[in-house]
Protein backbone atom coordinates (compact mmCIF):
# COMPACT_ATOMS: atom_id res chain seq x y z
CA UNK A 1 0.00 0.00 0.00
CA UNK A 2 1.26 3.11 -0.73
CA UNK A 3 1.38 6.64 1.41
CA UNK A 4 -1.46 7.83 0.37
CA UNK A 5 -3.58 4.49 1.15
CA UNK A 6 -2.11 4.73 4.40
CA UNK A 7 -3.54 8.32 4.88
CA UNK A 8 -6.81 7.63 3.64
CA UNK A 9 -6.76 4.24 6.20
CA UNK A 10 -5.63 6.67 8.85
CA UNK A 11 -8.44 8.75 8.32
CA UNK A 12 -10.63 5.99 8.45
CA UNK A 13 -9.67 4.71 11.72
CA UNK A 14 -8.88 7.95 13.58
CA UNK A 15 -5.61 8.39 13.36
CA UNK A 16 -4.86 12.40 13.76
CA UNK A 17 -8.17 12.20 16.73
CA UNK A 18 -5.85 8.92 17.85
CA UNK A 19 -2.50 11.27 18.31
CA UNK A 20 -3.95 14.60 19.06
CA UNK A 21 -5.74 13.00 22.21
CA UNK A 22 -2.78 11.12 23.52
CA UNK A 23 -0.47 14.09 22.93
CA UNK A 24 -2.93 15.67 24.98
CA UNK A 25 -2.72 13.35 28.16
CA UNK A 26 1.09 13.52 27.51
CA UNK A 27 0.36 17.23 28.54
CA UNK A 28 -1.89 17.12 31.08
CA UNK A 29 0.72 15.15 32.72
CA UNK A 30 3.53 17.28 31.77
CA UNK A 31 1.46 20.52 33.77
CA UNK A 32 -0.41 18.50 36.48
CA UNK A 33 0.94 14.81 36.76
CA UNK A 34 2.27 16.16 40.00
CA UNK A 35 -1.21 16.71 41.87
CA UNK A 36 -2.09 14.08 43.99
CA UNK A 37 -5.68 12.56 43.72
CA UNK A 38 -7.11 12.03 47.52
CA UNK A 39 -8.23 8.05 46.86
CA UNK A 40 -8.99 5.53 49.76
CA UNK A 41 -6.45 2.73 50.08
CA UNK A 42 -7.32 -0.55 50.89
CA UNK A 43 -3.73 -1.87 51.65
CA UNK A 44 -3.18 0.89 53.84
CA UNK A 45 -5.70 0.55 56.67
CA UNK A 46 -8.56 2.40 54.81
CA UNK A 47 -6.90 5.95 55.42
CA UNK A 48 -6.82 7.91 52.39
CA UNK A 49 -3.74 8.40 50.47
CA UNK A 50 -2.28 10.65 47.69
CA UNK A 51 -2.30 9.31 44.13
CA UNK A 52 0.05 11.24 41.78
CA UNK A 53 -2.15 12.48 38.84
CA UNK A 54 0.75 10.85 36.57
CA UNK A 55 0.28 7.60 37.59
CA UNK A 56 -3.00 7.15 36.68
CA UNK A 57 -3.15 9.15 32.85
CA UNK A 58 -1.19 6.90 30.83
CA UNK A 59 -4.68 4.50 31.13
CA UNK A 60 -6.27 7.28 29.06
CA UNK A 61 -4.04 6.97 26.66
CA UNK A 62 -3.64 3.15 26.09
CA UNK A 63 -7.41 3.42 26.05
CA UNK A 64 -7.21 6.66 23.32
CA UNK A 65 -4.87 4.00 21.14
CA UNK A 66 -7.68 1.33 21.02
CA UNK A 67 -9.73 3.53 19.09
CA UNK A 68 -7.33 3.23 16.15
CA UNK A 69 -8.84 -0.14 16.01
CA UNK A 70 -12.77 1.16 15.67
CA UNK A 71 -14.11 2.86 12.59
CA UNK A 72 -16.73 2.60 10.19
CA UNK A 73 -14.62 -0.03 8.14
CA UNK A 74 -13.24 -2.04 11.26
CA UNK A 75 -16.40 -4.92 10.32
CA UNK A 76 -14.23 -5.37 7.56
CA UNK A 77 -10.68 -5.30 8.60
CA UNK A 78 -11.14 -8.20 10.79
CA UNK A 79 -12.34 -10.29 7.92
CA UNK A 80 -9.77 -9.21 5.46
CA UNK A 81 -6.79 -10.98 4.02
CA UNK A 82 -3.53 -11.35 5.61
CA UNK A 83 -1.58 -8.55 3.75
CA UNK A 84 -4.58 -6.28 5.28
CA UNK A 85 -3.96 -7.30 8.70
CA UNK A 86 -0.04 -6.59 8.08
CA UNK A 87 -0.94 -3.03 7.06
CA UNK A 88 -3.32 -3.29 10.44
CA UNK A 89 -0.72 -4.00 12.63
CA UNK A 90 1.73 -1.61 10.97
CA UNK A 91 -0.45 1.25 11.63
CA UNK A 92 -1.50 0.53 15.14
CA UNK A 93 2.10 0.02 15.95
CA UNK A 94 2.89 3.88 14.12
CA UNK A 95 0.42 5.28 16.01
CA UNK A 96 1.70 3.17 19.42
CA UNK A 97 5.25 4.24 19.18
CA UNK A 98 4.38 7.56 18.01
CA UNK A 99 2.45 7.93 21.10
CA UNK A 100 5.00 6.66 23.23
CA UNK A 101 7.74 8.75 22.17
CA UNK A 102 5.88 11.82 22.55
CA UNK A 103 5.16 11.01 25.84
CA UNK A 104 8.13 10.07 26.85
CA UNK A 105 9.55 13.18 25.82
CA UNK A 106 7.17 15.38 27.41
CA UNK A 107 7.63 13.20 30.63
CA UNK A 108 11.43 13.62 30.39
CA UNK A 109 11.76 17.15 30.14
CA UNK A 110 8.86 17.37 32.86
CA UNK A 111 10.39 15.49 35.60
CA UNK A 112 13.32 13.25 33.98
CA UNK A 113 13.83 10.44 32.03
CA UNK A 114 13.07 7.97 34.44
CA UNK A 115 9.53 9.29 34.75
CA UNK A 116 9.20 9.15 31.02
CA UNK A 117 10.45 5.42 31.35
CA UNK A 118 7.46 4.36 33.44
CA UNK A 119 5.25 6.33 31.89
CA UNK A 120 5.30 4.39 28.55
CA UNK A 121 5.62 1.41 30.52
CA UNK A 122 2.30 2.17 31.93
CA UNK A 123 0.96 3.20 28.96
CA UNK A 124 2.10 -0.74 27.23
CA UNK A 125 0.58 -2.38 29.97
CA UNK A 126 -2.47 -0.70 29.77
CA UNK A 127 -2.88 -0.96 25.88
CA UNK A 128 -2.35 -4.86 25.98
CA UNK A 129 -5.19 -4.71 29.16
CA UNK A 130 -7.21 -2.05 26.66
CA UNK A 131 -6.80 -4.84 23.11
CA UNK A 132 -7.79 -7.81 25.56
CA UNK A 133 -11.11 -6.03 26.79
CA UNK A 134 -12.03 -4.71 23.13
CA UNK A 135 -11.68 -8.20 22.38
CA UNK A 136 -13.90 -9.53 25.11
CA UNK A 137 -16.53 -6.65 25.71
CA UNK A 138 -16.56 -4.57 22.40
CA UNK A 139 -14.66 -1.56 21.10
CA UNK A 140 -17.09 1.02 23.60
CA UNK A 141 -15.99 -0.75 26.21
CA UNK A 142 -11.80 -1.15 25.83
CA UNK A 143 -11.65 0.54 29.50
CA UNK A 144 -12.97 -1.63 31.79
CA UNK A 145 -10.21 -4.05 32.23
CA UNK A 146 -8.17 -0.90 32.55
CA UNK A 147 -10.08 0.55 34.86
CA UNK A 148 -9.69 -2.73 37.28
CA UNK A 149 -6.38 -2.95 37.16
CA UNK A 150 -5.93 0.92 38.20
CA UNK A 151 -8.58 0.37 41.09
CA UNK A 152 -6.37 -2.75 42.70
CA UNK A 153 -3.33 -0.06 42.22
CA UNK A 154 -5.20 2.73 44.45
CA UNK A 155 -6.55 -0.03 46.58
CA UNK A 156 -3.36 -1.69 47.36
CA UNK A 157 -0.55 0.71 46.36
CA UNK A 158 3.18 0.06 46.45
CA UNK A 159 3.53 -3.24 46.25
CA UNK A 160 5.16 -5.32 43.63
CA UNK A 161 2.13 -4.98 41.44
CA UNK A 162 1.87 -1.20 40.97
CA UNK A 163 4.04 -0.75 37.74
CA UNK A 164 3.33 2.68 38.10
CA UNK A 165 5.34 3.56 41.29
CA UNK A 166 7.90 1.22 40.73
CA UNK A 167 11.25 2.11 39.09
CA UNK A 168 12.31 2.40 35.53
CA UNK A 169 14.63 -0.45 35.82
CA UNK A 170 12.08 -3.08 37.44
CA UNK A 171 12.16 -6.00 35.24
CA UNK A 172 9.15 -7.65 37.09
CA UNK A 173 7.19 -4.21 35.77
CA UNK A 174 8.55 -4.65 32.26
CA UNK A 175 7.61 -8.57 32.43
CA UNK A 176 4.14 -7.60 32.84
CA UNK A 177 4.54 -5.17 30.28
CA UNK A 178 5.75 -7.61 27.73
CA UNK A 179 3.10 -10.23 29.19
CA UNK A 180 0.35 -7.83 29.21
CA UNK A 181 1.08 -6.22 25.10
CA UNK A 182 1.63 -10.19 23.63
CA UNK A 183 -1.57 -11.08 25.34
CA UNK A 184 -3.74 -8.03 24.33
CA UNK A 185 -2.00 -8.11 20.53
CA UNK A 186 -2.90 -12.06 20.51
CA UNK A 187 -6.80 -11.25 20.98
CA UNK A 188 -6.68 -8.59 18.65
CA UNK A 189 -5.33 -11.14 16.47
CA UNK A 190 -7.94 -13.95 17.13
CA UNK A 191 -10.86 -12.18 14.74
CA UNK A 192 -14.12 -14.36 14.69
CA UNK A 193 -13.21 -16.12 11.20
CA UNK A 194 -9.33 -16.95 12.52
CA UNK A 195 -11.34 -18.62 15.55
CA UNK A 196 -13.46 -20.69 13.63
CA UNK A 197 -10.56 -21.69 11.14
CA UNK A 198 -9.10 -22.69 14.17
CA UNK A 199 -11.27 -24.67 15.50
CA UNK A 200 -12.55 -26.35 12.52
CA UNK A 201 -8.83 -27.89 12.23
Amino acid sequence: MTGSDLLRYARVHRGVAVLVATAAVALLSAFFGGTHIALPSIGSGGVTTGVPFRHELPLLSAVFLTAALDGAMSAHDEMGASAMHRFRLKYCTGLTLTACAFSFATEALAVGPEAGVVFVRSLLIWFGLALLSVRLLGHQLGWIIPLASAFFLIWYPHNRWDWTSNSATDLFSWAVAVIALSVGVGATAATPWRRKAFLRT
